[in-house]
């Protein structure tokens, strides 16, 4: 037996992921013939447990320090370790009779990285071995994609320009482990993603997986909806994010991390998931936001903290803070229409997505090779109001929050009732002045997972929306963390029309209602 690892602690400890033991739903059934225990030498065998493989070697049996492998186990009276099946990344059998499986390794401070387990074995039970191989990655990868095609952007100036580092160190061996297809492109310039998404060969490419902060799936999504065949580009292609900048929510919400190992871990497992993109129209101009749009205290925190990048997340807690304890507002008009108008039908409308079991295939329609964007229902902000729209005043409005996805930040569930593709976008209210202690605790709130149920949080479900900020010649309006011109806009919700890759195929990885 042959582990190639070179660390100082039990490969086959579960590493503690999130949802890292739990198994995936099958894709197909494990072959028929397929046992479930291959013997691999008279005193070594591994065997498909429930929901992990389990290695039963005698040779581990009192072994210490390197003596096995260079590998120091837990104790010296176990002879079996057990992988879960979420961390197996390959397996594989040559025609020399060698067995090799690969496993995402958990190390100190939660990273993962690649690991193997090698056997010799009998030439003649090459069929034998091949159905139990199959077998073993039908229960790893269950109704997700193996060696998915993968196109690797790297922002090398988002956050602290770290991004190559993090792919080259934490990203590549895993994904290279799993035997994923890969074409990396380092980004050049602002606005480099749209164009690359928008000239990509659809059908050359599976993921578009962008290694940097939210900034560059900003960027592929939109330059996928300027393609003539947006629509079915936008279904076929699912953007994923590895952590790689300051700003890492559509990590948190999908792969349930912003450790960069453990992305790639979470994108290499992923199921195809349908996601609700928003149409902004603003000016004369149609943008795609897939994560956010804020007006207020969250937008002047996101954008006017700039010269606080070196505090990482913690410089949106800081610019939060000092806006509440000076009570500012941002008046404006708002009008909404609105699915979902109190909490209690909010609650009750995740609650029965969450109750559904994981998905297991994308059965969305392929649009035709023509179809663009779709037509906006409500036009756009420089049409008149919508006869059901009421423009109302908000005179004292302190944060107008608007998201298609929970987290915004590691400790900021902003969202909590927010599910991938329900046609909605979720919106919140809070006006200015309130005392400065609820505003702070507001903030504390929302660290706490308590942010929902507050009673001066106006928590509502909306398909669309048109805001109109006044009183300000100039200030701060965000979109996923992008600044626009501070004027009027809409928004329209397209329910499923984007791809990205999650662990259930249907939830965000945050805590709900």
């Amino acid at each position: 037996m042959t582990m190639e690892l070179g660390v100082d602690q039990d490969p086959f400890k579960d590493p503690s992921l999130d949802g890292a033991s739990t198994p995936l739903p099958p894709s197909q059934p494990p072959p028929h013939d397929a046992p479930d225990t291959l013997a691999v030498g008279r005193t070594a065998s591994l065997t498909l447990g429930t929901d992990s493989l389990v290695v039963l070697d005698e040779a581990l049996l009192g072994s210490k320090g390197a003596a096995c492998c260079g590998v120091q186990f837990a104790g010296k009276s176990k002879t079996t370790r057990s992988i879960p099946f979420y961390n197996i990344l390959w397996a594989e059998h040559d025609g020399d009779g060698d067995i090799t499986i690969q496993y995402a390794h958990g190390e100190p401070k939660t990273n993962v990285r690649p690991a193997i387990i090698t056997y010799k074995l009998d030439k003649s039970e090459g069929k034998l071995v091949d159905a139990w191989i199959e077998s073993l990655l039908v229960r790893a990868y269950g109704a997700s994609q193996r060696q998915k095609r993968v196109k690797v952007l790297i922002n090398p100036f988002g956050g602290q320009g770290t991004a190559q580092k993090i792919y080259n160190k934490h990203i590549a061996p895993i994904l290279a482990a799993s035997r994923c297809e890969l074409d990396v492109e380092v980004t050049k310039y602002s606005g480099h993603g749209v164009e690359i998404a928008q000239n990509l060969d659809i059908e050359a490419y599976d993921v578009v997986a962008c290694c940097s902060g939210d900034g560059i799936p900003h960027e592929v999504w939109n330059g996928l909806s300027k393609r003539p065949d947006a629509a079915r580009a936008l279904h076929k292609m699912a953007v994923a994010q590895l952590p790689g900048g300051s700003g890492n929510a559509m990590s948190l919400n999908f792969n349930g991390t912003i450790n960069p190992s453990q992305a790639a871990l979470a994108m290499v497992k992923g199921l195809r998931t349908p996601v609700d993109l928003t149409s902004i129209t603003q000016g004369d101009t149609r943008t795609i936001s897939f994560l956010s749009q804020s007006v207020g205290i969250v937008a002047e925190t996101d954008l006017g903290t700039e010269n606080m990048r070196w505090m990482g997340s913690a410089r949106f807690t800081m610019g939060i803070l000092i806006r509440l304890i000076t009570q500012t507002i941002y008046p404006a008009d708002i009008a909404v229409k609105v699915e979902y108008d109190t909490k209690a039908a909010v609650r009750e409308a995740y609650r029965a997505e969450a109750s559904k079991s994981p998905r297991e295939k994308d059965d969305r329609p392929l649009p035709r090779i023509d179809s663009g964007l779709p037509p906006l229902k409500h036009g756009t902000v420089n049409d008149p109001l919508p006869e059901s729209w009421t423009l109302v005043p908000h005179d004292k409005l302190g944060n107008f929050y608007a998201g298609n996805q929970s987290y915004m930040s590691p400790d900021a569930n902003f969202f909590p009732a927010a599910l991938p593709s329900d046609g909605c976008i979720d919106l919140v209210r809070i006006r200015g002045d309130i005392r400065r202690h609820t505003a702070i605790g507001t903030l504390l709130a929302v660290a706490k997972d308590e942010f929902f149920e507050l009673p001066h949080v106006d928590y509502q479900k909306v398909s669309a929306y048109r805001i109109i900020p006044r009183d300000q010649k100039d200030g701060y309006i965000s979109i996923d963390g992008e600044k626009v011109p501070f004027a009027p806009f809409q928004a329209e919700v397209h329910r499923g029309l984007g791809t990205a890759l999650s662990k259930s195929g249907h939830l965000y990885e945050a805590k709900g209602v």
